[in-house]
């Protein structure tokens, strides 16, 4: 390759990215959701595994799968992607399961509260229906101008409400709207 040819190049090569790769980085902005009626249906955060252990117990922790050091990371990530979409405050209602309580109190939106409707029925098919159908009244009965509400669950919960097989921590955005399907209108993920 011709020296001028070269020193033209890389000339216009710096002119063009010597801007960009010194420019102080800068958050794109993240865009505001209305946030009246909107339901944040989501999956806990990473924890390592599958299932539970044969003999876990719902009141103990270290008898259960449990977020890892990254799924505790990931939920304070969430919560911030959250606050960033307008979501400053929320009702948090979790599985009573404590990978999902963890999740919702690291977000950091509000008072957690236990609901036994968002626990999981994985290997409990049997439960799946009554569970279904008490968490579809439940969003049938939410105001469409009501606050923000957080629902920590289980995969399992997600997809039998909405046909979506989340990611750890992924959430499926719902908009109340009087009915027990409420509209899908975004998902969320934060690795």
């Amino acid at each position: 390759m011709p020296t001028l040819f070269r020193r033209t190049l890389l000339a216009l090569t710096a002119a063009v990215l010597l801007p960009v790769l010194t420019a102080a980085p800068t958050a794109a902005p993240a865009a505001a959701l209305e946030t009246a009626g909107l339901v944040v249906l989501m999956r806990h955060a990473e924890a390592p595994g599958t299932g539970d252990p044969p003999d876990f117990k719902l009141d103990d922790c270290a008898t259960q799968r449990n977020l890892g050091d990254g799924g505790r990371a990931q939920a304070a990530r969430i919560g911030e992607r959250l606050r960033q979409l307008g979501i400053d405050q929320a009702r948090v209602l979790s599985s009573q399961w404590c990978r999902c309580l963890e999740t919702a109190r690291l977000l950091d939106l509000g008072p957690v509260k236990e609901m036994p409707a968002l626990n999981s029925f994985f290997g409990r098919q049997e439960e799946e229906k009554d569970m279904t159908t008490q968490l579809r009244q439940f969003l049938a009965d939410l105001p469409r101008d009501g606050k923000p509400v957080v629902l920590v669950t289980h995969q399992v919960t997600v997809t039998a409400l909405t046909g979506i097989f989340p990611a750890s921590g992924e959430a499926v955005l719902l908009r109340a709207n009087g009915t027990p399907d409420p509209e899908q209108i975004d998902r969320v993920r934060v690795p």
